[in-house]
């Protein structure tokens, strides 16, 4: 055995591809065994991480033996001794191809989320698998790379077979594997544990690796107090150069400024040019207390106060000011927005509770747009309803299959896609002169 796990295979290849940290590189992992891997090689070389959908066409009474692969863009490779040898009819071929076809484009809908394949046009594709056996899935990967586009294919295995190589300039151009022992058998014997690597953690990874990248493209930020009448409350300010507004938070009950959800549709914002304030909006004294957190008027004053602290900070002076809220502290930014003097540029509420904001509904004058998840059957006509009483610019979107953590592959994704489109149109209208208002 040479390795622990796919992870530790994952980082002993990561040091044999130093050469390339500084390289324009897309890190292409093989689904479904070959993603762990190279999710360790992608952290390790600082860069981005997706699939290469590739799948082995088996031989149909031994499904384990590949006769061939199939990839993205109509990429065939098929392994002519195999068919020979296992007798295997035209027949037979087409319908393990159609077959796999299905699964390809079904994985590719799962995986990516409705995302875009990261564009390997111009740069270097490293492709990774957990280890070779024919062969003949890694060559099509190879293949599938070259069509998009890449002007440099790397293969990194941990292990395969004696004498296995790639075919120079067809499939790799560089090929690199530091295990390849004879009396190969299978490639699950070279690791100490080795489990089957499901979908549920190829979507993880993937979402993990999305999540860094986010991170490294965002500012840095600074933690801060925010000061909101008689009490100081923890924050975190994010600016980006050149920012084109600025969007405070407001988390629903039970949450916090550390809320996942929401730091995560906030990188997204400080990606598109606009600063984001994560803040608390009781003390930690407060939360103990249940009533506070289903109080809007309460939470709806906070929101004023750091508003009102927002605008006088140096990075965020004269930008204008949107809220984002998130379950009941959409009602808190609904509230907070009604204010007459509030002179706020636009409103999102993700799966949020608008109705608890009540009578300031029709005093709304900031641009509003509601999503909710399909699934959220409860708060959809909630929502539907407080639409319905609302007077300023206003959309309700439904994210198809989604319930209300929007906690289902590529859903929280759409809800930042939504949110950063409206802040960006809305508060880029606004300028610097808060004279505008609130109505954009």
């Amino acid at each position: 055995m040479y390795f622990t796990d796919r992870r530790d295979a994952g980082r002993q290849l990561s040091a044999r591809l130093e050469h390339l940290r500084d390289s324009d590189v897309v890190v292409l992992g093989l689904p479904r065994g070959g993603v762990p891997v190279a999710a360790e090689i992608a952290e390790a070389l600082g860069a981005p991480l997706d699939v290469c959908l590739v799948r082995k066409l088996g031989v149909p009474f031994q499904p384990e033996l590949g006769m061939g692969a199939i990839g993205e863009g109509g990429v065939r490779v098929i392994n002519d001794e195999v068919l020979r040898t296992a007798r295997i009819t035209d027949e037979a071929l087409a319908e393990v191809e159609e077959h796999e076809r299905e699964v390809l484009e079904s994985r590719a809908r799962r995986y990516r989320a409705g995302r875009e394949p990261e564009p390997l046009t111009g740069r270097t594709a490293v492709l990774v698998d957990d280890g070779v056996a024919t062969g003949s899935t890694a060559r099509a990967a190879c293949q599938v790379a070259r069509a998009r586009g890449a002007t440099s294919v790397v293969l990194a295995v941990p292990v395969a077979p004696r004498g296995w190589t790639p075919r120079p300039g067809t499939d790799a151009d560089e090929f690199l594997c530091p295990h390849t022992p004879r009396g190969f058998h299978a490639i699950g014997q070279y690791y100490a544990h080795f489990p089957q690597t499901d979908d549920n953690e190829v979507v993880d990874l993937l979402a993990e690796a999305l999540a860094r990248s986010a991170t490294a493209a965002a500012p840095e930020g600074r933690e801060t107090t925010v000061r909101a009448g008689p009490v100081t409350l923890r924050g975190r300010l994010a600016v980006p150069e050149g920012a084109i507004g600025v969007v405070a938070f407001a988390h629903g009950s039970g949450s916090s400024r550390r809320s996942r959800r929401n730091r995560f549709v906030a990188l997204g914002l400080n990606r598109a040019g606009l600063g984001t304030l994560l803040f608390d909006l009781l003390t930690e004294e407060e939360e103990t207390d249940r009533a506070n957190v289903f109080d809007t008027a309460l939470l709806g004053r906070r929101l004023t106060d750091a508003t009102g602290w927002l605008r006088e900070q140096p990075e965020t002076r004269g930008l204008a000011v949107g809220y984002f809220g998130a379950s009941t502290g959409a009602a808190a930014a609904l509230w907070a927005a009604a204010e007459p003097d509030a002179r706020i540029g636009a409103v999102v509420s993700r799966g949020g509770r608008p109705d608890l904001a009540g009578p300031r509904l029709p005093a709304v004058t900031a641009p509003t747009l509601l999503i909710v998840g399909g699934h959220d059957h409860a708060v959809l006509d909630l929502n539907r309803e407080a639409q319905a009483r609302l007077r300023c610019e206003n959309r309700l979107v439904v994210v198809p299959g989604a319930t209300h953590l929007f906690e289902q592959p590529g859903a929280l994704e759409q809800v930042t896609d939504l949110a950063r489109d409206w802040f960006t149109d809305r508060l880029g209208r606004l300028g610097d002169n808060a004279s505008h208002g609130g109505s954009g």
